[in-house]
Parts: structure tokens; C-alpha cells; sequence
């Protein structure tokens, strides 16, 4: 077995571990464990297979990766020290961007002694807070209920969410001053989006190149949710790879390539960082910083080890996305879908390599095969899936790049040439109209699809799709 290969099994059975640990049951877990890999040790003593010993190496993996995600469990419940229930007053330092709405803000709070922990704050819109700022807070500090939002809490190492709180600062400058720069740099593009562009589309520019949903109204997020378009505002490799091709293209023109890879790198990990490192762009990251790693030193991308690489380090730093982040299951299943259901399909249906008008063939065949794959993930999270996505998509995604750009040249112009910038604006609101237009509409001609399905029936579908591939492969290779 070549090290590329047990590198690859053994970060699988250490996230299965991970994995199967967060949805509980992790005695019986452990027994099955223990049993499957002494059976395995057994059989490789008495048969004197290699094999069976790899087996059994890997399935006591799995109770390593069951292991560090009770670890760290056990350490995050060990680090909280709070009065729920109960109404009293509490200072603690501001550690994420607030996001700021029409009529509220909200915040991640860390709790100075004597308490200890994080708590999500919710308090009125005005006066507004910044990253770093110290605050003194009086209110309730409710446990999270179960179920899905309790487990996003935990995920985010929140242990309890205080509501109607009233808030003063106390002092500022608290935090990091990288994270206060980067912070301070996206809040300004979003002054400068406010500016100059209508407040639709100052909102929806917001959410298309820096992932900010705060000022969207409920109605457009619906709208978003029906058409099948939230990965839009939900930045992954795709707008990661736009902002790569954007700043290597502008450095090569003055810079070294050595130094131009080093600087688009600094810049993909401050975008990662200003936008509240979400699953999916930090996913996106790793990503692109290691195709961009593979062409420097000149070797070949493996995508198979480049994608466990990538989840292994985020479990890594954070064991519980794998199980309770759907930000993060959606982006690495749509990467699969990308890298091997979209080729698979090609072969099948001997689709031309021609991309078609403004790459409509080629947005068709990648947002299908993302699609498909994340159906069964979407049908549970949020109840159906869209048939007609793919069309408001197609729609879309030509036109995201040329608004990502017209977007961040506007906002910058803001700074100092108005004039200038109020031109750009016309043009890049023009395009925002058309995306939303579009969303709209497909958000009313939505056809709901899988609503009321079981986990038997998403089995099945995974094993359907996964046969596919496998079978075209075969047949490619015949």
C-alpha cells in the first residue's frame, strides 16, 4: 500500500470515529470497534495476512477519532463556568464581527472572570459594538434548547444565548489587531456598498462577495432558500477561485512568481479570516492554497487526498462540524459531486467538450452534478429540494464573477473617487437587479421535490449515484 493510500484510510477511519461519536451511542460504538478490530487481529495472526493487520490498524483508528471528539467534548463542557436563568450583570470581550440587522445586533461574547465560556448576544441595533470592544452586559442567560440550533452552539462553542440584553461598552482594543484590521476592511466595503448602491443591492452585493446576510429581509432569504441559490451567498470555491485568479493575475504583472504565490496565499487566508472563516471558504481555502502548492513545486494534484487533507484539518480544529455544521457536509458534497459525478456523467451522456454561449453548458453540468449530490442533505436540513434550481443557477453563475469584481472595484472607488464609483454602481446594480430578478422568480416557480423521504430512501439514492460512477469508470476504462 503506497503512503498515499494510507494516509488516506487512516484520516477515513479517524473522521468515521470522529463521526460516529458525535451522534452518540459511543459504548456500543466502542464494543463493535474493539470487537471488528481484535477480529480482524485474530484472523491476520492465523492466516499471517498483512492485510488483516491493516484492518485492524484502521478500525483502532476509528476509536482514536471517537476518542478526540469526546476529548475536546469533555474539555469545552470542563471550560464553562455561567449562571443560567437567572438575571445578573457580566463583562466579557466581543470575539466575531456582529452582524448588524434592521432592528437588532448580535455578537459572540467571551466572558470575563468569574465567569467563563461564550455566549451569543442578542441586543438593540444602536448603540453598535465592534470586534475587541469590552462590554458590560445585564441579562438572562438561557441554556440552548436541543436539537439543531443547540448543536450549531456547540459547534461554535457557544454554551448559552442571552436575548433583549442591555449593553455598554466599556472599553475597546481587545481582541486581535489582525482580525480588528480585517474586520474593520469588510465593514467598510459594506459602508461603501450602503453608499452608493439602492439597499437591495447593497445587501445582496454584501452577501455575494463578502457572505454578509445580516441586512437581508426574510423575505428574500426565503426567496433564496425556494430557488435553490443560497450557496451563492454562502462563499465556497467558487468565489474562492475567482478572488485566486484575480489576485495572482494582478500580481504576476510586477511581481516574481514565487513572491505572487505568496502574497495571493496571505491574501485567500486574510479573505478567509475577514469573512468569519465559514466552513465552506475555509474548506475553499485549503483547497486552493494546495492546487496553488501542487503547481509550484510541480507535482501532480491528487483530489482524493487533497479532500480528506482538507476535512481532516478542519475536524482537527474543530470535531464537531462534521456532524453538526451543514454549511460544511454541503460544500465537501458538492466538491464530490464536482470531481466525480460530473465527469462520470460526460462519459455517459457524451456531452461535447464545447462549453456552450457564455459557458452555459459547462455552469449546467457543475451546478447539476453539486446538486444532485447534495439533494438528500438539503431535502433533510431544510425540508425539499428545488427542480428548478438548476435553471435559476445557470442563470446566475456566469454572471457572478463580472459582479464580484464590478462589486469590490465600486466599493473601492467609494473610498476616494465617487464620481467614478457611482459609474461602476450603475453598471454592477444592473447585474444585481437581473440575479435577484431571477431568484424571485424562481423562488415562484419553484417545484418542491423529496419532501417526507427517509433516511432508507437517501441510502439508496448515495448508493445509486456512487454505483454510477463506479460503473462508468469501469466501462471508461474497458
Amino acid at each position: 500500500m503506497s503512503s498515499y493510500d494510507i494516509f488516506f484510510f487512516v484520516a477515513l477511519f479517524f473522521l468515521a470515529g470522529v463521526f460516529l461519536s458525535s451522534i452518540g451511542g459511543e459504548f456500543w460504538i466502542l464494543v463493535l470497534v474493539v470487537a471488528a478490530g481484535a477480529a480482524f487481529l485474530f484472523w491476520g495472526v492465523w492466516r499471517k495476512n498483512r492485510r488483516f493487520f491493516w484492518l485492524a490498524g484502521l478500525v483502532f483508528i476509528t476509536i482514536v477519532g471517537a476518542l478526540y471528539y469526546t476529548g475536546d467534548d469533555l474539555k469545552f463542557q470542563g471550560s464553562v463556568n455561567i449562571h443560567f436563568d437567572e438575571k445578573i450583570t457580566f463583562t466579557g470581550v466581543i470575539i466575531s464581527n456582529p452582524t448588524l440587522k434592521s432592528g437588532s445586533q448580535e455578537f459572540k461574547l467571551k466572558l470575563n472572570p468569574p465567569f467563563s465560556g461564550n455566549v451569543l448576544v442578542k441586543t438593540a441595533r444602536y448603540p453598535e459594538f465592534s470586534y475587541g470592544d469590552e462590554v458590560r452586559i445585564e441579562g438572562k442567560i438561557e441554556r440552548p434548547f436541543s436539537g439543531s440550533y443547540a448543536q450549531y452552539l456547540s459547534k461554535e462553542k457557544i454554551s448559552g444565548v442571552v436575548t433583549f440584553a442591555e449593553a455598554e461598552e466599556i472599553s475597546s482594543g481587545k481582541g486581535s489587531k489582525i482580525k480588528a484590521l480585517l474586520f474593520g476592511v469588510k465593514n467598510a466595503v459594506i459602508g461603501s456598498f450602503q453608499n452608493i448602491l439602492p439597499v437591495k443591492e447593497a445587501a445582496f452585493a454584501s452577501g455575494l462577495t463578502l457572505g454578509e446576510r445580516g441586512e437581508f429581509s426574510e423575505e428574500f432569504r426565503e426567496a433564496m432558500s425556494k430557488s435553490g441559490t443560497t450557496h451563492l451567498v454562502a462563499l465556497s470555491g467558487y468565489n474562492i477561485t475567482i478572488i485566486v485568479g484575480a489576485v495572482t493575475g494582478l500580481f504576476v504583472w510586477f511581481l516574481s512568481r514565487r513572491v505572487s504565490f505568496i502574497l495571493t496565499i496571505i491574501v485567500v487566508l486574510g479573505f478567509v479570516l475577514m469573512t468569519g472563516a465559514e466552513a465552506s471558504v475555509v474548506r475553499a481555502a485549503i483547497m486552493g492554497i494546495l492546487v496553488m502548492l501542487s503547481r509550484e513545486v510541480g507535482r501532480l494534484f491528487d483530489f482524493r487526498n487533497a479532500i480528506i487533507l482538507a476535512g481532516l484539518l478542519m475536524v482537527l480544529q474543530n470535531p464537531k462540524v462534521l456532524a453538526f455544521d451543514a454549511g460544511f457536509q454541503l460544500s465537501f458534497l458538492a466538491l464530490l459531486g464536482i470531481i466525480y459525478l460530473r465527469p462520470a456523467v460526460v462519459k455517459f451522456f457524451r456531452v461535447s467538450d464545447d462549453e456552450g454561449f457564455l459557458s452555459w453548458k459547462g455552469n449546467l453540468l457543475t451546478t447539476a452534478s453539486a446538486q444532485f449530490m447534495v439533494a438528500p442533505l438539503l431535502i433533510s436540513s431544510f425540508g425539499s429540494f428545488s427542480l428548478t434550481s438548476l435553471a435559476a443557477n445557470v442563470l446566475i453563475l456566469e454572471l457572478v464573477p463580472l459582479t464580484m469584481f464590478l462589486g469590490f472595484l465600486t466599493a473601492f472607488l467609494g473610498f476616494f473617487a465617487s464620481y467614478f464609483a457611482m459609474i461602476s454602481g450603475l453598471i454592477v446594480s444592473v447585474l444585481l437587479k437581473f440575479e435577484m430578478f431571477v431568484i424571485e422568480l424562481f423562488a415562484k416557480l419553484s417545484i418542491p421535490f423529496g419532501s417526507g423521504a427517509g433516511s432508507l430512501f437517501f441510502v439508496f439514492y448515495y448508493m445509486v449515484l456512487v454505483g454510477f460512477i463506479i460503473y462508468v469508470g469501469k466501462i471508461s476504462r474497458a
